[in-house]
């Protein structure tokens, strides 16, 4: 039993649970980029090259054959993906951008000054005095 609470320990930990709903976000994110690339962005490039559709440019590298399929150098897919990458990659660094100026802007707001003790009253007091003299 001690090997099953010490895993129930660690997936618990904040970090754990913290990655594992990054990495759902993410593919959800990656999925809502794909479509965007292929539904939004691609169809009107298409149009503006003379009604190319990327999803089906490709380069025969060997004709199809009796029972054979052809094979093919996909490249209009190969720049889609590429497109996709370069969206998610400047959205994961805006991100990023964002939470480190929040953490810089933490990092120098001025810590509140703790309450004096007893014996900082007591030195504060005798300090004081001696000035006075």
């Amino acid at each position: 039993m001690g090997m099953a609470k010490e895993f129930k320990e660690f997936a618990m930990k904040g970090n754990v649970v913290d990655m594992a709903v990054g990495i759902i976000i993410g593919a959800a994110f990656g999925k809502i980029i794909s479509s965007l690339v292929k539904d939004i962005i691609m169809p009107p490039i298409g149009v503006m090259m003379g009604g190319v559709d990327f999803s089906k440019l490709s380069y025969t590298l060997k004709e199809a054959q009796e029972g054979a399929d052809a094979v093919l150098m996909n490249y209009g897919l190969f720049i889609q993906n590429i497109l996709d990458f370069i969206i998610v990659a400047i959205a994961i660094f805006m991100m990023i951008k964002m939470m480190n100026n929040m953490r810089k802007k933490e990092e120098e707001a001025p810590a509140a000054a703790p309450e004096p003790g007893v014996e900082e009253t007591l030195l504060t007091e005798i300090r004081d005095l001696l000035k006075k003299d």
